[in-house]
């Protein structure tokens, strides 16, 4: 699977470096030297990473972090943070605006591909979670159609189970509109049954005695 990964500093030499180290991985890596450039690329290409530096003019890290995760269709890119702060209270900072990780200057080419390679593959695994459970809704919601449709059979069935007004000369049955039916006619409408003809035994005494049976 291809990675599309942004780098984002303003110093030309950081940008040749990780993507240096980034390449020989295989990644496919873009990259701008200012908040705004980031911002707009963001916006109109699809990215899997951000590397963001703090330390910015104009617009920093953090701000370029907190403009991106209030983007709806783009707030779940992971950031991790380039920055030459150690300080515990930059690094909080950091991840109170919503990064994921931070890579301290200068670089560690093991531990930078080592985090980044961390950090894609648990967006991998939550995105095949959200699929999953997506998947999961849709049968959900595929059962509950189906639950409604028995539900609405078994309707039809007590329909047949209650008291039903029936002719005592010609055995015809009045509907739910007052309407008279054929009785083979009525079950049909109301179920599943299918019917063939025959004659009991009775009938055969009675209207075919020739053919009748001792």
């Amino acid at each position: 699977m291809e990675y599309n990964l942004l780098i984002v500093d303003d110093i030309s030499e950081n940008i040749q470096v990780l993507g240096h180290a980034l390449a020989k991985e295989h990644y496919s890596v873009s990259f701008a030297t200012d908040g705004h450039q980031a911002l707009d690329m963001i916006a109109e290409s699809a990215f899997d990473l951000i590397l963001l530096d703090i330390m910015m003019p104009v617009m920093d890290g953090y701000e370029v972090c907190r403009r991106l995760k209030a983007m709806p269709a783009k707030s779940e890119i992971p950031v991790i943070f380039l920055t030459a702060r150690t300080e515990s209270v930059d690094i909080v900072k950091g991840f109170e605006v919503g990064a994921v990780d931070y890579v301290t200057k200068p670089f560690n080419a093991h531990e930078l591909l080592a985090r980044v390679r961390t950090h894609l593959e648990l967006t991998r695994a939550r995105k095949m979670i959200d699929r999953r459970n997506r998947q999961l809704a849709r049968q959900n919601t595929e059962l509950e159609t189906i639950n409604t449709e028995l539900k609405r059979a078994l309707e039809r069935i007590k329909t047949l189970e209650g008291i039903l007004p029936i002719c005592s000369y010609c055995n015809k049955i009045r509907d739910e509109a007052g309407n008279w039916k054929q009785l083979e006619s009525y079950i049909s409408s109301h179920s599943e049954a299918e019917f063939s003809h025959g004659i009991c035994p009775a009938c055969i005494q009675r209207h075919h005695p020739d053919l009748a049976i001792d």
